[in-house]
C-alpha cells in the first residue's frame, strides 16, 4: 500500500479540476480595514484591500471591541481553563449568553467555539433525543448543518432550496406521530438570498414540526436592534432554536444557539461537540460582549454596510458584469469556471492589490463558480469604482461574458 501515491493524486484532482485552494499569507491592519498586508510572493508586504471577509461590519476593528478585549486579558489572563463544566465556565461566558438570549427573544443561549460546532453539536443532539426524528433540510444549507444531520443517524428529506410547496408534499407523506424538524438558514452566504420563513413556519405549525434557523449570515446585520432576518420579519418568536455566530458581523469568533430553556439545557447535558472541548477564551468572549451590546443600540454599521452593498451592485450591473441578483449584503460575481476564476483572483491580487477569493466546488455547484464580494461600511466608492474598473479590463483580457 503506498499512501503517499493516494495522497499525492488526491491533490493532483483538485489541482486538475481547477479547485486547489491556495490560502493568502495576510495581515490586517487595526484601525485601518478593509486595508491589509499580504506577504505571499513579495519582497516584503504588499499593500491589499481585502473585499471577501465575512467581518461584515468591520467590528474585528472596532474600538469597543478592542479595548474590552485587552481589558479582559490583563483582569484574567488568555485561556478559559478547560471544558465548561470543568474550569472553563466564566462570568462573561453567562453574561455573553444572556445577551444572545436576549437579541433573539428567547429564554435562553448556548456558546460553542464556532458555528460549524454549533449546528453539528446542535442538530446531531436535539434528533438523536428525538425518537423516530425526521429532518427536513434545504438542499443549500451549509455543510456545518448537513455534517450535523448526517451524524444525528436520523432520516433526512431534502427540499428544493426555499420551495415551500415541495417542503410541504414532504411533510404530508411523513408519519404525523414521528418527530419532525425543519432546518433551514435565513440569508444563504453564496446567493445571497432569504428564506421565506413565515410561510416556513406556518407548515411546521401545520404539521407539528420543530423550526432551526440558521441565521449565521445575518445576525448583527439585520433587524433593529441586530437580530437577524428573523428580527426584521418579526419571525424569531415562531422559530424554537436559532443559531448564529460571531465570527461574522460580531467580528470575532464563536457560535451559540438561542431556544427556551428546556432545548438549551438538552443539548448543554448530552452535546459532545458542546461538553468535551475547551470554552472559548473570556478575552475572545468579552469581545464578542461589547459587539453585540453596540450593535444592539447602534445601526450606523448596519447601514454603512447595505449603502455599500448597493452600490457596489449598481456599479457592476452599470458595468455590464454578470452580478447575480442577490437581496442581501452578498454581492456574488457570476464566473461558471473553476479555472478562470481562480485566474481572475490572482490577478486582482497581483496587479491591483485586491484580495477576492474563488468560490467554486463543493461550495457551490460545478458549473457556478464566483466570486464573492463583501463590501463593508469602510468601503469607500472609490475602492468600488476602482474595483470595477479592474474587473472590466479583466473581463476583457480573458474574454469573458458580460451581463446580458
Amino acid at each position: 500500500m503506498n499512501y503517499d501515491q493516494i495522497f499525492d493524486a488526491a491533490i493532483d484532482r483538485l489541482h486538475s479540476e481547477g479547485r486547489y485552494r491556495v490560502f493568502i499569507d495576510i495581515l490586517r491592519n487595526k484601525g485601518a480595514y478593509p486595508n491589509a498586508r499580504c506577504f505571499a510572493g513579495h519582497n516584503g508586504p504588499k499593500p491589499i484591500t481585502v473585499w471577501c471577509s465575512n467581518d461584515y461590519l468591520a467590528m474585528g476593528q472596532h474600538p469597543k471591541v478592542i479595548a474590552a478585549m485587552e481589558e479582559a486579558l490583563h483582569d484574567v489572563g488568555a485561556g478559559s481553563g478547560g471544558t465548561r463544566n470543568i474550569g472553563g465556565n466564566t462570568h462573561y461566558h453567562i453574561q455573553l449568553e444572556e445577551e444572545l438570549a436576549d437579541l433573539h427573544g428567547k429564554q435562553g443561549a448556548l456558546l460553542f467555539t464556532s458555528g460549524y460546532v454549533s449546528n453539528d453539536a446542535t442538530l446531531s443532539t436535539l434528533a438523536k433525543i428525538l425518537p423516530g426524528c425526521v429532518i427536513f433540510s434545504d438542499e443549500l444549507n451549509h455543510a456545518s448543518m448537513i455534517a450535523g444531520i448526517r451524524n444525528s443517524g436520523a432520516e433526512k428529506k431534502v427540499f428544493r432550496h426555499n420551495d415551500v410547496e415541495h417542503l410541504e408534499e414532504l411533510l404530508k407523506e411523513t408519519d404525523p406521530n414521528v418527530p419532525k424538524l425543519v432546518a433551514f438558514e435565513s440569508v444563504y452566504s453564496m446567493d445571497g438570498d432569504i428564506a421565506p420563513i413565515h410561510e416556513i413556519c406556518d407548515l411546521a405549525e401545520k404539521y407539528n414540526a420543530l423550526t432551526y434557523i440558521d441565521e449565521v449570515h445575518a445576525v448583527g446585520m439585520y433587524g433593529q436592534r441586530g437580530g437577524g432576518i428573523t428580527d426584521r420579519d418579526n419571525a424569531a418568536h415562531r422559530i424554537d432554536i436559532i443559531e448564529g455566530t460571531l465570527g461574522k458581523a460580531f467580528g470575532v469568533m464563536g457560535g451559540y444557539i438561542a431556544a427556551d430553556k428546556r432545548i438549551v439545557d438538552v443539548i448543554r447535558s448530552y452535546a459532545p461537540g458542546f461538553i468535551f472541548t475547551t470554552s472559548l477564551s473570556p478575552v475572545l468572549v468579552a469581545g464578542v460582549l461589547a459587539s453585540v451590546r453596540h450593535l444592539k443600540a447602534s445601526s450606523v454599521e448596519r447601514d454603512g454596510q447595505q449603502a455599500a452593498a448597493a452600490g457596489l451592485k449598481a456599479m457592476m450591473r452599470e458595468a455590464g458584469l454578470p452580478v447575480m441578483n442577490s437581496t442581501t449584503h452578498i454581492v456574488p460575481l457570476m464566473v461558471g469556471d473553476p479555472v478562470k476564476a481562480k485566474k481572475i483572483s490572482d490577478i486582482l491580487l497581483a496587479e491591483y492589490g485586491v484580495y477576492v477569493q474563488p468560490i467554486n466546488f463543493p461550495t457551490v455547484p460545478r458549473g457556478t463558480e464566483r466570486l464573492r464580494f463583501t463590501p463593508g461600511p469602510q468601503h469607500t466608492e472609490a475602492m468600488m469604482r476602482d474595483l470595477t474598473s479592474a474587473l472590466v479590463e479583466i473581463w476583457d483580457r480573458l474574454e469573458l461574458k458580460l451581463a446580458a
